[in-house]
């Protein structure tokens, strides 16, 4: 297979304003006779169905949740980037570009990333019209911040509530559009198959949550938003319901998964307390732009932090990255301070933290002046953990978080799969190896807002003549039994272990042998244990209750399941990748000072890897990667 990234020609500032003058369009008319699945009602899918419902296409729109208002984006706290340069320090669509290419550690397309810088103009006015409470100087202008990989002031904010409030805005246009009955809601239903009829994605089956039955859906494209797959550690900052189960069954239909190992580990989450715990909460980046990280000196230190002299302290951040500090991309500071952890220098009851501390910034701007920026992430810090940041440093700690990884999409945002598209952090596209922090909520808005009502028009230009789809194909109803005999399967091992045994089991094995740091004989040894503990799933896994009723077991089953998959890919990924780039670290390729060694030479393309049955190995399939606006660099900090 050869992936046709579908870039268009001409200059890189040029290309996607070429793209829309030419792509094709749907009149109003037409428009009335499409049908379009939306999986997903995050910022991803709630802007894209709001959008699609709009223009007056007919569209079905699905979440597992109670609400589309439960979708993680309303964890993406600390901000969304926008080359706005109100801060006139220098900032512009070029450098949001750059920043992001080199954050991503040169391993993404240029005409994607470029795209995104540039949509990112409009996306803050379009939130200020929805009403979103950006953040405001004393002048009543929209305030800015900086983030992790930048040198500039480019992040709008919403306090530590962001992502809640941006997903508000878009809630509010998706039930516009349910209200007008241009788009129909099915929340607490879960996708369990895509539908393939002729070789093009034609709908879905889902699992209705309360009820337990299997329903058909059909349409003319099917856009999976589905978020990211960084659960599949367990412990990590997404919410239990999280999973990669939508775009893990495209994948199986025909869909190509791109760069699985690369699965972004955040700085700044709260360290882990007990083994009771079944995750872990994010403290926004943002706080590092005013808090200090650092560990003491000496590894058997007792002292309370306060009473710890600034000579007996190590801001480890600072020493090794003096050019960007606390603000140094968020793959190197998870790795700096898993180094200082593993080294002995950890701090809290289990030695596996680090301190955020606000000493400085209290002193200098008053208390509250951070009261007024972060106070709703301190009062959030001192409910779970019972101290004040205020008066002592707050303890963090790395946890998984992103996935930058994801179905493999071409610049229209399509899979290999024609007719099924992928938005925001369900696809690969516009992070390369290490995501910047605030770029999350960007892309899945400008995904949703600005880019697929343009492409996918253009693909459903050829199928106003198709007629409506049935969902009494014989395809519907193979996907159907395939569904309904896994469910059954799964009912009847009636095992002895339980599901999140094997979820605890499967993620301490990744994140040991395919997390912050990986090697070779590591990562075989994942594979082998992973394919042992599937098979010990599928053999003694405890999956009670009916399929015909509410049952919570069965669905974590079917995406532990997946995870096992998943997981297995992500090292196969990680293992024929012998370089060090960005959020994926081969302990044999590194620099003598500890950082990582790209291989531009060998490995500079995209890894997109092809589903095989019967348990053979996946095949690799590499989307080559051309700079033509810059060229690659050593990626330096300091």
């Amino acid at each position: 297979m050869i992936l046709n990234a579908k870039i268009p020609a001409g200059p890189l500032e040029q290309k996607w304003e070429r793209y829309k003058k030419t792509a094709k369009l749907v009149n109003p008319a037409n428009r009335k006779k499409l049908d379009i699945i939306v999986v997903g009602t995050g910022l991803a899918g709630s802007s894209i169905a709001a959008s699609l419902g709009e223009m007056g296409y007919q569209v079905k729109s699905f979440c597992f949740q109670d609400s589309p208002r439960r979708a993680h984006s309303v964890a993406a706290q600390g901000g969304v980037n926008a080359a706005k340069n109100y801060k006139n320090d220098g900032d512009s669509v070029y450098r949001m570009f750059v920043d992001t290419l080199k954050g991503g550690d040169f391993r993404a397309r240029e005409a994607n990333v470029y795209r995104m810088a540039e949509c990112s103009m409009n996306l803050i006015d379009q939130a200020v019209a929805q009403g979103v409470p950006f953040g405001r100087e004393y002048g009543g202008y929209l305030n800015n911040r900086s983030f992790g990989g930048v040198q500039v002031s480019r992040t709008f904010y919403a306090r530590g509530q962001t992502g809640q409030q941006l997903l508000l805005g878009a809630y509010q246009a998706l039930m516009r559009q349910v209200g007008k009955k241009a788009v129909q809601l099915f929340s607490r239903h879960e996708m369990l198959d895509v539908v393939v009829i002729d070789g093009k994605a034609r709908g879905i089956i889902v699992r209705n949550l309360d009820t337990g039955e299997i329903e058909r859906h059909a349409a003319h494209a099917v856009i999976l938003a589905t978020g990211g797959y960084g659960k599949i550690y367990y412990l990590s900052t997404l919410a239990m319901g999280c999973n990669g189960s939508a775009i893990w069954r495209a994948h199986k239909k025909g869909a190509l998964m791109a760069s699985p190992s690369w699965i972004q580990v955040h700085p700044t989450s709260l360290p882990q307390s007990g083994d009771y715990q079944s995750k872990l909460t994010l403290m926004s980046e943002s706080l590092r732009n005013d808090g200090r990280i650092w560990v003491p000196l000496k590894s058997d230190e007792r002292r309370a932090p306060n009473d710890i002299p600034e000579e007996d302290r190590d801001y480890y951040l600072e020493r090794r990255y003096p050019a960007f500090g606390n603000l140094a991309p968020r793959d190197i500071s998870s790795r700096a301070a898993k180094e200082r952890i593993d080294a002995g220098f950890g701090i809290g009851p289990l030695k596996n933290a680090v301190y955020l501390d606000f000493a400085k910034a209290i002193k200098d701007q008053g208390k509250q002046k951070i009261e007024e920026k972060y106070g709703n992430l301190f009062d959030m810090y001192h409910k779970i953990t019972g101290y004040d940041a205020y008066s002592e440093p707050m303890m963090i700690s790395p946890s998984a978080h992103f996935s930058m990884g994801g179905l493999w999409v071409d610049y229209e945002l399509m899979t290999t799969l024609p007719g099924l598209f992928a938005l925001g952090e369900a696809n690969f596209a516009d992070h390369g190896a290490n995501r910047l922090g605030a770029n999350s909520l960007l892309q899945a808005s400008v995904d949703g807002y600005f880019i697929a009502p343009y492409t996918i028009a253009n693909y459903l230009s050829n199928e106003i003549h198709t007629g409506k789809i049935s969902t009494d194909h014989p395809e519907f109803e193979k996907a159907e039994l395939a569904i309904k005999k896994q469910i059954d399967e799964l009912l009847q091992i009636k095992g002895k272990k339980t599901v999140d045994y094997f979820h605890k089991t499967l993620g301490k094995l990744l994140y040991d042998y395919c997390g912050l740091a990986r090697n070779e004989q590591g990562l075989n040894y994942a594979i082998s244990e992973i394919k042992k503990l599937k098979q010990e799933f599928y053999n003694n896994v405890m999956v009670s209750g009916q399929s015909n009723s509410l049952n919570t077991e069965l669905e974590k089953a079917g995406r532990v399941a997946d995870y096992f998959e998943i997981g297995e890919l992500m090292c196969y990924d990680a293992l024929t990748r012998k370089e060090s780039c960005g959020a994926h670290f081969r302990e044999e390729y590194q620099t003598a000072d500890g950082e990582a060694l790209r291989n531009d030479a060998e490995f500079q393309f995209i890894s997109a890897w092809a589903w095989k049955e019967n348990g053979e190995q996946p095949e690799l399939i590499k989307e080559p990667l051309t700079f033509e606006e810059i060229q690659p660099t050593v990626r330096s900090y300091k």
